[in-house]
């Protein structure tokens, strides 16, 4: 590196008045860069920056080596982002701590400090111990009024929410339900299948049924009950006829088509139950009998399979015990009350029945046809594949005047608006009637499922809904019918997101499961608190009940007679 240096001329003589120049002294660095030492006066004196702006000492910080830092998140903030370690990059600092605003926000203060909370936690030891202990204590006209609109706060929300203590209880302290039968140690778990599987399965190709046979009797649909409103509300009237709930095995048109054709026999409520069991919270069971090579679906007796349930897939379930009006059960017979007498009610009485070319296989002699509920069976046949051929019982329940067509006719219930999510039919139904029925979809997912799979099976054209509340909330005796509506079976399937698709493929992997097994009785059962069904092997006597075997007896020493 050359040097220079700096010495210039002194001044000259002939200009006394002016200063003289004294040149600073220069400091060579003769082995690199930057001052070679230390300014004498400065030399003992310690450094302390006043601003943001100084920069001394950052010189200094170039040759420095990473361990000189304290704080090692800058030890690399002079390398270069280019790589090579340059002295000559540099990273700015960050200066956001020491920027401060003009304008100061105004921070919120914590809800409680100091001796606040101290007085808000010796409150809460107050309450706890009169809680513990009677207050006998007079209370203030103070303290009234606040007790007074304390309390008015309270029903007040209570009537715009409902009472939702009950519901956080059922929430985090869930009663474990009641299985429908009661499990005994002899019977084996064969199969546990989640409903997580089973709605992945799908059987597309399930074609058109065949009809084998077509029996009873229907009246035609009296269409005036279309226009029933909440304004003009009609009265459930209480109309006895007499409703054949027959099981598979009993039904004698069934056991000479078994002879004839098909291998799988049940009955259509008995199949919308298996098809729809992912729906479903309460627990269910159907008896299977294998026959050689034919399989039987069959409902137990004095089961509770053909009371139709109320709210199981709410929110918010019904959770009354005992004699209660709102106890799942009682619900249950009220629904199933409700649904034997308004089909009945919405026929046309002055007409003569559609008859079918067979008559009902259920009427006996001495019963008169005009005490027999209007219904008419369909029998079908459903190829499933694999030489799996189902052949089911189906129902209608009315026919369309004028027209071939034919309808399944059902009846929803309001047992208390309270229960409903604050969906109040009498002030919704004529303004609002899908928020209506989106809230009972929810509500009520399982059994309207079940009703739509049991008119896709039929073949009905249409199928009707009738909304019916009670009177009085308090009165289960008393109903009026609101509303009715009406849909397309498949159209319908498609708003509720019922995929027949799966529903058979539920069905085919039960039947298949059951094929594989050797001849007996089997039982399919709900599991109360989990979301699987069950399949167990059970005894052949299982369910057999004492009047059997004395008419087997009976029939026996006419016999020897």
């Amino acid at each position: 590196m050359a040097k220079f240096i700096f010495q210039p001329d002194l001044v000259p003589h002939s200009s006394p008045t002016m200063a003289k120049f004294v040149p600073p002294r220069v400091q060579i660095n003769e082995t690199g860069w930057g001052p070679a030492g230390t300014v004498d006066k400065f030399s003992d004196m310690p450094y302390q920056p006043f601003s943001k702006g100084d920069r001394i000492g950052k010189v200094a910080e170039l040759s420095a080596r990473e361990g000189a830092f304290q704080d090692r998140r800058y030890g690399n903030k002079y390398n270069s982002q280019f790589g090579g370690g340059s002295q000559y990059a540099y990273m700015h600092e960050e200066d956001e701590d020491s920027f401060k605003l003009v304008v100061q926000p105004k921070v919120p203060k914590p809800m409680f400090r100091g001796r606040y909370q101290r007085n808000f936690r010796q409150r809460q030891m107050q309450n706890q111990q009169r809680g513990n202990q009677a207050d006998t204590r007079v209370m203030t006209k103070g303290e009234k009024t606040r007790d007074a609109n304390r309390q008015r706060q309270v029903r007040r929300l209570q009537k715009q929410f409902g009472n939702r203590q009950r519901f956080d209880y059922n929430r985090f302290q869930m009663k474990n339900r009641d299985a429908s039968v009661t499990v005994r140690p002899d019977w084996v778990v064969i199969e546990e299948m989640d409903f997580p599987r089973l709605q992945k399965l799908a059987l597309p190709s399930v074609g058109e049924p065949k009809d084998l046979l077509k029996c009873g009797a229907v009246k035609y649909y009296n269409k005036a009950v279309d226009r029933i409103n909440v304004k003009k509300p009609e009265r459930l009237e209480r109309i006895d006829r007499i409703h054949h709930k027959v099981t598979t095995t009993d039904d004698p048109e069934i056991r000479k088509l078994a002879k004839s054709g098909g291998n799988v026999f049940a009955t259509d409520e008995i199949l919308a139950t298996l098809m729809c069991c992912t729906r479903s919270n309460y627990s269910w069971d159907i008896v299977v009998q294998k026959i050689g090579n034919l399989i039987f679906f069959d409902k137990r007796d004095e089961s509770e399979f053909d009371l139709v349930t109320v709210s199981e897939t709410a929110r918010d379930p019904p959770s009354d015990e005992g004699p209660s009006i709102n106890s799942p059960r009682n619900l249950a017979m009220e629904a199933t009350f409700i649904n034997h007498n308004f089909p009945e009610q919405v026929l046309l009485n002055d007409y003569k029945r559609y008859e079918f070319e067979n008559p009902n296989p259920f009427i006996e002699e001495d019963d008169d046809p005009e005490s027999v509920a209007s219904v008419a069976y369909r029998y079908r046949q459903f190829s499933l594949g694999d030489d799996v051929q189902l052949v089911v019982r189906t129902e209608h329940d009315a026919a369309v005047l004028g027209t071939d067509q034919f309808m399944t006719i059902r009846a929803l219930n309001e047992w208390d608006p309270k229960h409903a999510n604050n969906v109040d039919w009498r002030q919704k139904l004529d303004t609002q009637r899908a928020a209506v029925l989106a809230n009972e979809l929810k509500n009520n997912n399982c059994k309207m499922a079940k009703w739509t799979v049991q008119s896709l099976l039929a073949g009905s054209d249409i199928i009707k809904f009738g909304f019916v509340s009670r009177v009085a909330p308090r009165d289960s005796s008393k109903h009026v019918i609101l509303n009715v509506m009406q849909f397309k079976p498949s159209e319908f399937a498609s708003q509720i997101n019922l995929s027949m698709d799966n529903a058979w493929g539920i069905l085919r992997c039960i039947v298949d499961i059951i094929r594989g097994r050797d001849a007996g009785k089997y039982l399919i059962m709900k599991d109360p608190n989990k979301q699987m069904i069950i399949l167990y092997d059970i005894p052949d006597d299982t369910f057999e009940t004492d009047d059997d075997e004395d008419d087997s007896d009976e029939g026996g020493d006419e016999d020897e007679d």
